[in-house]
């Protein structure tokens, strides 16, 4: 087996326990981070678009913060988006003040529904350490 490692940040467990799957994995240097939604550590959605971008973003820079990366570590990125049209402008506003432009590859993409109920986009990326 390769040099693999689950990266769970222990704010995350509940998320692991329930869903049965890992926030990242990392095979040598590059972590493979499965999508990271708006939603607090109890598994709440937040209802307030910007606040759930907000929370988006701060969910994946925990991922990426264990297993030892940055928002500058990532090389690829793909984001999904419930109602983009509606709300583009607040998710580029959150993201332009939160993660470096210009750093990554980005795909953005308009999907009808996530996994729960009220979440309005996914962010999922893939991160080389000291990228």
């Amino acid at each position: 087996m390769t040099d693999r490692t689950i990266i769970l940040p222990p704010s995350m467990k509940l998320l692991a326990e329930r869903a049965g799957y890992a926030p990242a994995v990392k095979v040598g240097a590059t972590v493979y981070c499965a999508g990271q939604v708006g939603r607090t550590p109890a598994l709440q959605v937040i209802a307030d678009p910007e606040a759930q971008f907000v929370a988006a973003w701060e969910n994946l820079r925990l991922v990426l913060a264990e297993a030892g990366c940055t928002f500058e570590d990532v090389v690829e990125m793909t984001t999904y988006h419930v109602e983009m049209r509606q709300h583009m402008a607040v998710f580029r506003a959150v993201k332009d003040r939160t993660f470096p432009r210009g750093t990554c590859a980005w795909t953005c993409i308009g999907v009808t529904e996530l996994a729960h109920p009220g979440l309005l986009v996914e962010i999922k990326c893939v991160a080389v350490a000291g990228a």
